[in-house]
């Protein structure tokens, strides 16, 4: 597996996205943040699928994001999603989200690796 720890994905905000004022709505942040885990894993060569399918489960037990600016309808934004920190049984990302090199939020989520009756068990190497 590709030892990426680091990935830009480039995501354009859809008016459905915004509220009234034609800004992103705040809930979204969390759906791009799992845009960004889903493309690490994928270009370090992994899916999701092939993770749950092997009977590992990631879920979130926290959830950071500090708005700095707003995103508005049609911008075209980065995000940068990184692996912060992996131990036994938890993986750390941070994200910045950017729009032409402005940082407009930035968020942490922890995730544990659980089995399909919602155990804790250790990350597959396939994530570590």
């Amino acid at each position: 597996m590709n030892e990426v720890v680091t990935c830009d994905t480039p995501i354009r905000v859809r008016y459905a996205e915004t509220d009234r004022m034609g800004l992103l709505h705040h809930a979204n942040y969390a759906v791009y943040f799992e845009i960004g885990r889903t493309e690490l894993l994928r270009a370090r060569g992994e899916t999701y699928r092939d993770v749950e399918d092997a009977g590992f489960f990631l879920v979130i037990v926290d959830l950071e994001c500090k708005f700095r600016q707003p995103a508005r309808y049609d911008d075209l934004l980065t995000l940068r999603t990184s692996v912060a920190r992996v131990t036994h049984v938890k993986i750390v990302h941070e994200y910045k989200l950017l729009r032409d090199g402005l940082l407009l939020a930035e968020g942490r989520t922890t995730l544990a690796c659980v089995d399909r009756a919602g155990k804790p068990q250790a990350l597959p190497e396939m994530l570590r």
